[in-house]
This record gives C-alpha cells, sequence and structure tokens, in this order.
C-alpha cells in the first residue's frame, strides 16, 4: 500500500534537485569563461616579435641591444617561460630547413639569414596598435635591422574572443533567466501546498516575521544544499576532462575555480531566500476564498 502524502508536506528534494541542476548549469557557464580566458592568455602569450640584427653587429652589440629590450615595459615578465631568446643564424637555417627540407645554404653557398632576438610580448599590448608601436620602438635601437610579427594576428584573435565572451555570456544570462523562473515557479508550487497552514498561523495571531522565517531560513539550506551538490558536480566533472583531455590541465586556475564555487554557493542561497519570501509574501497578503 503505498505511503499517503502528509498533509502540507514540504517537496524538499524537488527543490533541491531544481537549484542543483540550475547551479550546475551557471557553474558550468563559468568554468568555460574562465578556461577560455585562460586559453587566450597562454596564446597571446606565446605570440612573438622577432628582432633581427644587423649582420656587423658583434657579441657587445647584440648584449647592448638585449639590455635595451628588456628594460622596455611590453616584454612579458614571467618565470614560466623565457621571455627573450637569442637564435643565431646557424639555429634559424637549421630550423628552416628542417621545416621546409630544403638545404638553401647548399644551394646558396652562404647562409643570409641574420641573428635575431625572440620577444614575447605582455598580453595587455595584445593589439595592433600597440604592436605597430613596440615595432617602431625597437627599430630605433642601433644595430637592429628589422622588427618582424604576424600582422592583423592580435586585431583577429581579440576579434574572435569577444564574439565568444559575447556568446557565452549571452548563452548564461538567457540560462540564469530561464533557471530563477523555473526554480521560482517550483519553490512557489511547494509554498502553495502550505496555504493553509499558513492561514491557520495567521488566525492564531502569528506575526508574518514569526511565520516567514523558518520557511526563509529552509531556502537558504536548500540553496546551500544545492550550491554544495553543484560545486561538487563542477569538480567532479573539471577533474575527469583534466585527465581524459591532453593539455587541459594547464587552463586550469584552481583559485578562479574556487572563487566560482563560491559564487555558485551565495547564488543558490540568493535564489533560495528570495524565491522562498516573494512566495511566501503573496500567500501572506491572500484573501482566505483565494486560497481555495
Amino acid at each position: 500500500m503505498p505511503k499517503k502524502k502528509k498533509i502540507g508536506s514540504y517537496p524538499n528534494a524537488m527543490i533541491v534537485m531544481s537549484l542543483t541542476a540550475a547551479l550546475f548549469l551557471i557553474g558550468f557557464c563559468g568554468l568555460l569563461v574562465i578556461q577560455s580566458k585562460k586559453l587566450v592568455s597562454i596564446i597571446r602569450q606565446n605570440i612573438e616579435v622577432r628582432v633581427f640584427l644587423d649582420k656587423e653587429v658583434n657579441k657587445a652589440g647584440q648584449d647592448s641591444i638585449l639590455q635595451a629590450i628588456q628594460s622596455k615595459p611590453f616584454v612579458l615578465a614571467s618565470t614560466e617561460v623565457k621571455p627573450i631568446i637569442f637564435v643565431s643564424k646557424e639555429e634559424a637555417a637549421k630550423e628552416f630547413i628542417e621545416g621546409t627540407k630544403e638545404d638553401f645554404v647548399n644551394f646558396l653557398g652562404e647562409n643570409p639569414l641574420r641573428n635575431s632576438y625572440r620577444v614575447k610580448i605582455h598580453e595587455d599590448y595584445f593589439e595592433e596598435a600597440k604592436l605597430q608601436q613596440i615595432k617602431k620602438d625597437i627599430e630605433q635601437i642601433k644595430g637592429v635591422y628589422e622588427v618582424v610579427y604576424q600582422e592583423d594576428l592580435a586585431d583577429n584573435i581579440n576579434r574572435n574572443v569577444t564574439k565568444i565572451y559575447i556568446v557565452l555570456a549571452s548563452f548564461a544570462l538567457v540560462m540564469l533567466i530561464i533557471i530563477v523562473l523555473l526554480v521560482n515557479n517550483t519553490i512557489k508550487l511547494a509554498i502553495y501546498s502550505q496555504r493553509f497552514l499558513i492561514r491557520s498561523m495567521q488566525l492564531v495571531g502569528a506575526t508574518n516575521g514569526f511565520i516567514q522565517r523558518p520557511y526563509v531560513l529552509r531556502g537558504a539550506i536548500q540553496g546551500l544544499v544545492g550550491g554544495v551538490l553543484a560545486g561538487i558536480l563542477l569538480i567532479v566533472l573539471q577533474q575527469i576532462a583534466v585527465r581524459n583531455v591532453e593539455g587541459l590541465a594547464m587552463l586550469q586556475e584552481y583559485e578562479k575555480i574556487a572563487f566560482l564555487i563560491l559564487a555558485v554557493l551565495s547564488l543558490g542561497i540568493l535564489i533560495g531566500i528570495s524565491s522562498t519570501y516573494q512566495s511566501l509574501a503573496r500567500y501572506l497578503r491572500m484573501a482566505l476564498d483565494d486560497l481555495y
């Protein structure tokens, strides 16, 4: 014989499941944004400006040029990678031959390439106008023959990144609106099952604050539980992805992910409290005839 539902029972499990699903989807969008920003940052940091030197520049001249470049504010400050790398013309010829499978040195009888520095640029300068200014600044250094970088690459990357962020932000906003409405309706249905109990409490003289307190507290707990479950699902998903997708580990920023989990928890509590309070306020003002 099926178990009868008690009068005035509250569907806690349904509300927590709705909140968990909602918060997980919002958190997943946030996780995508964090990792896409990290990926763009890595791409930008690996873009190099090549500084070709005059052929007659000696070792002392090379050191002087290196010091002049290192003093520039646009050079990437990093302990993980070397921001400036010297490439001799012999190394450049070897790289070219390995890439094209053509030994142009034997054909020409000499190596026409030049010694160069490969300079990594700070991502704050990753704009076409700023790169053009960097090119002009370095070319003014004595002993520098030419500065080369992939023109229009910065604008193309920035344009595409902006489009991706707009799409992700729009998707997250639409999902947030839909999810909040769904969760709000779920809590309204839950409060609807309590409408006669609420009216009974009013009839015995309970104040609105006294009636609201346990429901709002329950809403906060439901939001917290939903946030914790959503956070656990996000961490599990992230760890599975890191272990199974090669190279994904370098995109992880655990401080930002921890902040995202806290934001999900806070959002869950906020949604639980606000939806419960709003639904309660409606029934506290409702006339007796409207309850039926």
